[in-house]
């Protein structure tokens, strides 16, 4: 039988431990370099140039190491971290030298969960979208200080936001003393996140504006330019998902499951995955059930839940039916289906 060889990479900012093994598991060579994919890629053609599999953790700079590494026709894998965390526990000792050798006995055996990494384009547009919710979260806390400043001193502003919210502090930033100062800062940082928002939901946008997917995935009731976008970019490529309905699980939108013996214990949604776009799913669902007012089967349906389970478990049934409809129209190429006739012709 011919020998093959394996590689491990444990990749940190500065070094890349590296290590490779046979088909036996024996190590052949062990080191480390610089955590540069130019030099790796060279490490690795001259200690193991007939490598079937090299492996490393999904992490900050995987992308990086992915994109670059397959591009000089290397053969890598991207192994889900949290995965291979469980298989690394076993070593008596966790050092990188070790986690390398790990991860190198951990593509040998085919033990692991690979993790398909995007493409630059979908990576360029979700830094986009992760910084418009960062500032998103910014906005609301300085929100919440103004408001939280001005009932110390009996000053209650409207519940809403918006325009009357940016014209009432107006009026009291106007005046004069410390409050009044106070108030200036806050409203300035408020209104350039406020602006930078702005820039980002342009940028975001005139990508939907150009994205076919993106037009087809916004007829389904509920689903606005952040959601399709969103969605689109975290899945990257909907044919990686064997079926549709996995799509839910994808995004943590499924319920944990302990099943022991006779014992068969349902919780609370996993949560795994994406945040934000589960979060878009969730708001999603909800702006279907409560504010689209032309009916549909898929609104009958989260009604039908609401009224046995509550509207919280509705949300949740309905964003993850969101996410398994969604990716069968961008697989299929058709539109949203409003009624279950339509369904039934399609």
């Amino acid at each position: 039988m011919e020998q093959q060889l394996f590689v491990g990479l444990d990749v940190s900012q500065k070094l890349t431990h590296i290590c490779v093994v046979d088909t036996a598991g024996k190590v052949v060579w062990q080191g480390k370099c610089l955590s540069a994919p130019e030099t790796v890629a060279a490490v690795i053609r001259d200690k193991a140039p007939d490598a079937v599999k090299i492996g490393f953790e999904s992490g900050p700079l995987a992308t990086w190491f992915w994109h670059a590494l397959k591009d000089m026709g290397l053969p890598v894998v991207c192994l889900d971290a949290q995965h291979a965390k469980q298989a690394l526990k076993m070593q008596v000792n966790k050092t990188d030298r070790n986690d390398a050798h790990g991860l190198a006995q951990i593509v040998r055996t085919g033990w692991y969960r690979e993790v398909g990494v995007k493409s630059i384009a979908s990576h360029l547009i979700r830094s986009v979208l992760g910084a418009r919710a960062q500032l998103v979260g910014m906005r609301t806390e300085t929100t919440n200080q103004i408001r939280g400043i001005l009932k110390t001193f009996g000053i209650v502003l409207p519940g809403a936001g918006g325009q009357t919210f940016e014209r009432k502090v107006q009026e009291l930033a106007n005046g004069q003393g410390m409050l009044a100062n106070t108030l200036r800062a806050l409203l300035e940082v408020y209104n350039n996140l406020k602006e930078q928002i702005d820039v980002f939901d342009r940028h975001i946008n005139t990508y939907a504006k150009h994205n076919q997917v993106c037009h087809r995935l916004m007829t389904v009731p509920g689903v606005g330019r952040l959601t399709a976008v969103a969605f689109m970019t975290a899945i990257d490529d909907p044919a990686k998902f064997r079926k549709s309905r996995n799509v839910g699980a994808f995004f943590g939108l499924t319920p944990r499951t302990e099943q022991s013996g006779d014992s068969n214990i349902k919780k609370r949604i996993s949560k795994w995955g994406d945040g934000l776009v589960r979060c878009y799913l969730y708001e999603a669902a909800n702006v279907l059930l409560t504010r689209v007012e032309e009916w549909s089967a898929l609104k009958a349906w989260g009604l039908r839940i609401a009224k046995r389970s509550g509207m919280n478990k509705a949300r949740v049934a309905v964003a993850r039916k969101l996410a398994i409809i969604m990716h069968r129209m961008w697989l299929t190429g058709e539109q949203f289906q409003w009624s279950a006739k339509q369904q039934a012709a399609a």
